[in-house]
């Protein structure tokens, strides 16, 4: 997470952050309570090392970093608060329970509706860092498709495109 920009008094920054994460949630929280409507989905990459991650030990060894996640079809018990979300997916065949800290989010998209908000890029724009992964590319980041069987497992393989990032002073008054 980037620091607090204490020598900024109006951290705008961080306010926008704040908002894109408002956004998500949000987004999350209609799903939980109704449903995904249309042939809408989402597309979550987070951090897997974020300390207030919880996930099977299985998934952490597989995806020690990283791990990408799709809500579409095979996802049970969605539930949202101010801080996380928690989810039942399958993997393998076998129910497994997240809980993703919002702040542990990279990137959220929803391909149908052309949203994707990029929360890594963000923070390191903010801290003044180079956009880049860590080790400089995308390799280790860790993302699991359907089963092997074909069926939908909930996670998704990275060779998807990533769609459009909205640029939001497209909606700015002149």
């Amino acid at each position: 997470m980037i620091g607090t920009m204490s020598d900024d008094p109006l951290p705008y920054g961080l306010y926008y952050l704040d908002a894109l994460r408002g956004i998500m949630r949000r987004a999350l929280d209609v799903v939980a309570e109704q449903g995904l409507p249309d042939n809408h989905y989402f597309h979550i990459t987070f951090r897997t090392d974020h300390p207030d991650v919880v996930m099977p030990k299985v998934l952490r060894l597989q995806y020690p970093t990283e791990m990408a996640i799709i809500l579409q079809h095979v996802f049970q018990d969605l539930q949202v608060n101010d801080h996380d979300f928690s989810v039942t997916l399958s993997f393998n065949r076998v129910q497994q329970r997240l809980t993703v800290p919002l702040e542990a989010v990279t990137m959220f998209q929803d391909p149908p509706a052309n949203v994707v908000l990029t929360f890594a890029e963000a923070e390191q724009a903010i801290a003044g860092e180079a956009v880049t992964d860590a080790d400089g590319s995308e390799e280790g980041a860790a993302e699991a498709g359907p089963d092997e069987d074909g069926s939908d497992s909930g996670v998704e393989s990275r060779t998807e495109k990533r769609g459009n990032v909205i640029a939001f002073d497209n909606f700015r008054k002149s």
